[in-house]
């Protein structure tokens, strides 16, 4: 009996020494995002015809979505948004508060957010996705995040949808292609391990 009892004790600090590692990995991994897309949000081409600056952004966006999985994902994503609205100078042009999510880019931050849940959702439907699945992924949340950008952005600035495509979309599909890509076959080569880290 009293090999039993230890046996049970050890399985025991076994189990909580996972749950423990699994927070850790949970709150490294969401804190590493939140960083990565502010770093993000500071590498930033101005376009003198629109108000939506070309960062590096959303290339972490989808990462954060294909490797963390949809919950901590958009968790990071979220946790980005929300220390910006309350003043951190983390969003584009090293400026914060919550008049930004007002603004002209506010429809793009509200987008990371649900771009890293559906990223995350359908990457992790496969144990091992392929990478036209994980393109496929990404592409979807990359027309989430200008879906939800360009719809705002028509309100803010009172223009209708199309101008509105124009000033949002259009010229960023070149570098969001680029980003996708990349993002894609980063992913792609180290699923595997991501997927044992944050099942």
């Amino acid at each position: 009996m009293a090999h039993v009892a230890v046996i049970k004790r050890v399985f025991a600090i076994g189990k909580r020494e996972v749950v423990l590692n699994r927070v850790a990995c949970g709150i490294i991994g969401v804190s590493a995002f939140v960083v990565l897309t502010a770093v993000g949000a500071f590498v930033r081409i101005h376009l003198p015809f629109t108000p939506v600056p070309i960062t590096l952004q959303t290339f972490f966006v989808l990462l954060a979505g294909a490797i963390l999985g949809r919950k901590l994902g958009s968790l990071s994503q979220a946790g980005y948004v929300i220390l910006g609205a309350l003043g951190l100078p983390i969003f584009s042009g090293a400026l914060g508060g919550i008049s930004r999510l007002a603004g002209p880019t506010g429809g793009y931050l509200v987008g990371f957010v649900v771009a890293a849940w559906v990223v995350g959702g359908i990457i992790r439907k496969n144990s091992q996705s392929s990478f036209f699945r994980i393109v496929l992924a990404m592409l979807a949340g990359n027309l989430i995040i200008h879906a939800l950008g360009a719809a705002w952005l028509s309100i803010v600035i009172h223009v209708g949808i199309w101008k509105a495509l124009l000033l949002g979309v259009f010229p960023f599909i070149p570098g969001d292609t680029i980003k996708l890509l990349a993002a894609a076959s980063l992913y792609h080569g180290i699923q595997g391990r991501c997927k044992e880290i944050y099942p």
